[in-house]
């Protein structure tokens, strides 16, 4: 599961599994004002709680208590996470819980185009658990919800947020010829950090995932994103910006690390907005079709708003 998690309290989290535990105390420093936000509240929020829950579905936004739940949600905006809640890896800063995951739910496709159409959504965003014990990683299944989205809901437009499928010949080719609009798969950190924070993936591997997606069809959209303030350096940042360039990637996300529990890897620094700011003037500079860097960056936040963005930057420059 690839995705920046936080520690705001915006819905009841359920019990981790121990297995997750990377450090016994790891102790972050005290939040900044600039990363706090309100609880959920609105009749907004409940209804898309109510449809989500009536399907059976699960959604990254709980799993990983994103901080901007309560505005995506009011606004009917929500992420499905598919293929269970339980991932085969253990990243140090993920709060989705780590274990056997159970078989595939078959009608778990048609549950999400259902919801897609309940929601009224022009765009949305389907993400997963790393399913390692498949043997395509999951591929067919997201292959198989993107065709249902289809088929129930025409217009809306689709973004993926996969694991990067490590081992699993053919299971890119298998999503990319569902043709989804946007692909996205996140590095989430520099590599002098893979160790300790995503130590089950292979920082090249997922630059060269992005680079195919490319290679085998132009038209999609790619995207992925990090998170700073795991003990990366400045120059470090500016070089995952070169190798996402050189896999030919239109958008990036930068967003602040925040520490699910003291069992996660621990926040090593509070970057400012201006350093935030900072990234994304630079990162166009290097021709990102898009950019989103701020405290609050999340891979699927504003992903509606975005796309229309990036169909509009494309054209621009007759990409």
């Amino acid at each position: 599961m690839v995705t920046i998690v936080d520690t705001i309290s915006t819905t009841p989290l359920r019990p981790r599994h121990p297995e997750k535990v990377n450090r016994p105390d790891a102790v972050s420093p005290p939040k900044p004002d600039w990363i706090r936000v309100r609880a959920p509240n609105s009749r907004g929020y409940a209804d898309t709680r109510r449809i989500v829950k009536e399907n059976g579905l699960v959604t990254v936004c709980e799993e990983a208590g994103c901080p901007n739940i309560g505005e995506c949600w009011d606004k009917k905006h929500a992420t499905f996470m598919i293929m269970g809640d339980t991932c085969t890896r253990a990243c140090a800063f993920c709060n989705v819980k780590t274990g056997m995951p159970a078989a595939l739910e078959t009608n778990e496709p048609e549950y999400v185009a259902e919801a897609t159409f309940k929601l009224g959504l022009t765009h949305v965003v389907v993400t997963s658990v790393d399913r390692d014990d498949l043997a395509d990683g999951g591929a067919e299944h997201f292959a198989e919800t993107i065709r249902a989205i289809r088929a129930r809901c025409p217009i809306t437009t689709i973004e993926i947020l996969t694991p990067d499928f490590l081992r699993k010949d053919g299971a890119l080719e298998r999503v990319v010829a569902a043709k989804p609009d946007v692909f996205n798969h996140n590095l989430e950190t520099v590599p002098s950090r893979y160790l300790t924070v995503r130590p089950g993936a292979r920082y090249f591997h997922s630059i060269r995932l992005l680079q195919r997606v490319k290679e085998t069809d132009p038209t999609i959209f790619t995207k992925s994103g990090i998170m700073v303030g795991l003990g990366e350096e400045r120059h470090e940042v500016l070089q995952v910006m070169d190798d996402l360039r050189s896999a030919d990637v239109d958008f990036l996300t930068i967003g602040q690390y925040l520490q699910p529990t003291r069992k996660h890897h621990a926040v090593m620094r509070y970057v400012p907005p201006d350093e935030f700011a900072g990234y994304e003037r630079v990162a166009y500079t290097k021709g990102f079709l898009m950019v989103s860097a701020s405290p609050l960056t999340r891979s699927s936040h504003h992903a509606g708003e975005d796309f229309a963005r990036l169909q509009a930057a494309r054209v621009a420059r007759g990409r």
